[in-house]
């Protein structure tokens, strides 16, 4: 078995383990109950799928400057997809789509910020 051959089973893997994880993305999307968990569910799994499906090609083509385009895409992606979580996350929460009785801590209600001290004095 020759290097080659290892690349593309490596490369098949990651097709299929980033397949798989969008998979899981799109389904958490569906089946999740509020905006926040569905975001959560649309970035942290895509974002990684796409990280291994990229990985998958780069290991199939093993051309430089198809890896270099590759690389810039991930990066964008995973650049772009906090900041635009956190602005969708931002805005709906001020639209008042966020379901309150889900939330843990909830630092961006007018009011008190905390009901127990925290930090030091």
């Amino acid at each position: 078995m020759s290097w080659t051959d290892v690349a593309d089973v490596a490369a098949a893997v990651c097709i299929l383990l980033g397949a798989l994880l969008a998979l899981v993305a799109a389904i958490g999307v569906l089946r999740l109950p509020d905006l926040l968990s569905r975001m959560h569910a649309a970035t942290k799994p895509q974002v990684l799928g796409t990280m291994l499906v990229m990985t998958g090609v780069a290991l199939r083509l093993r051309e430089p400057s198809v890896v270099g385009v590759l690389a810039l895409i991930v990066l964008l992606q995973m650049a772009t997809s906090v900041v635009t979580s956190h602005m969708v996350g931002r805005a709906s929460f001020r639209a008042g789509q966020v379901r309150h009785d889900l939330l843990v801590v909830d630092e961006l209600t007018d009011g008190p910020a905390h009901e127990e001290p925290r930090g030091a004095p």
